[in-house]
C-alpha cells in the first residue's frame, strides 16, 4: 500500500469548498422562502401577467448586470433577495390560474417533487462527489434548444396554432434538463468550480425554479380533466 501524503492545499480547498457549500443552502434557504412570501403577496394583490413580465425582466437585468458587479461584498446579498423576491412574485398569475381552476393540489405536488428531485440529486453529488463539469457542453446546447423551441410555440400561439401535448413534451424535456443543472452546479461547488456562494446561490436557485415549473405544467396537464 502506497502512503497517504497530507496535502495541506488539498485540505485548505475542500474546506474552503464546504464553506462555500453551508453558504450558498443556508442562503437558498432564506431566498426560497423570501420568494414564496413574494408569490403569495403578489397572489393577494392579484397580480396580472404584465406586472408579472416586469418583475422577470427586472430580475434578468439583476443577475445579468448587477449581481456581477456586487457578488463579492455585502451589496450583492441584497441583490440576490431582489432578485429572488421579483422572480417568485412573478410566479403569482400561473399560481392564481390553478388556484381559480380548482386545483390547487397541483402546485403542492409540484412543490413536493421539485423538493424531492433536489434533495436526492444534491445527496448523490454530496455523497459520491462525482465531477459532472463535463456536461456543461451538453447541457448548454440544452439549453439553448429549449430556448428555440419555446420562441416558436410563442410564436406559433400567436398565429392561433396551439400545441398542449408539445408543450407538455417540452416541460418534460426542461425538467430534465434542470435536473442537470443541479448536479452540474452541486457539482461546482464542492469540486472548487464555483467558489463565489451569491453566484452559486442564484444558479441553484434558477435551477429549482425552472424545475418547479416545468413539473407544475406536467402535473396540471395530467390532473387537467
Amino acid at each position: 500500500m502506497q502512503p497517504q501524503v497530507y496535502s495541506p492545499s488539498g485540505a485548505l480547498d475542500r474546506a474552503e469548498s464546504a464553506k462555500v457549500l453551508r453558504n450558498t443552502y443556508a442562503l437558498l434557504a432564506m431566498t426560497v422562502l423570501f420568494s414564496a412570501f413574494t408569490a403569495g403577496i403578489a397572489m393577494a394583490l392579484g397580480m396580472g401577467r404584465g406586472m408579472g413580465l416586469i418583475c422577470s425582466i427586472a430580475a434578468i437585468v439583476l443577475v445579468w448586470f448587477v449581481l456581477p458587479r456586487t457578488a463579492n461584498s455585502g451589496a450583492g446579498v441584497g441583490v440576490v433577495f431582489a432578485f429572488t423576491g421579483l422572480l417568485g412574485a412573478s410566479l403569482a398569475p400561473l399560481l392564481n390560474y390553478y388556484v381559480a381552476a380548482g386545483m390547487a393540489q397541483v402546485i403542492t405536488q409540484a412543490l413536493g417533487t421539485t423538493a424531492l428531485i433536489f434533495f436526492a440529486l444534491s445527496a448523490y453529488v454530496l455523497t459520491t462527489r462525482k465531477d459532472f463539469s463535463f456536461m456543461g457542453g451538453f447541457l448548454f446546447v440544452g439549453l439553448i434548444a429549449v430556448l428555440v423551441c419555446a420562441l416558436g410555440m410563442v410564436i406559433a400561439g400567436f398565429f392561433g396554432v396551439h400545441m398542449p401535448l408539445a408543450s407538455v413534451v417540452l416541460s418534460g424535456v426542461i425538467a430534465l434538463l434542470f435536473s442537470g443543472f443541479i448536479l452540474y452546479d452541486t457539482s461546482a461547488i464542492i469540486n472548487g468550480g464555483e467558489t463565489n456562494y451569491l453566484m452559486a446561490t442564484t444558479r441553484l436557485y434558477l435551477d429549482i425554479l425552472n424545475l418547479f415549473t416545468a413539473l407544475l405544467h406536467i402535473i396540471g396537464f395530467a390532473s387537467d380533466d
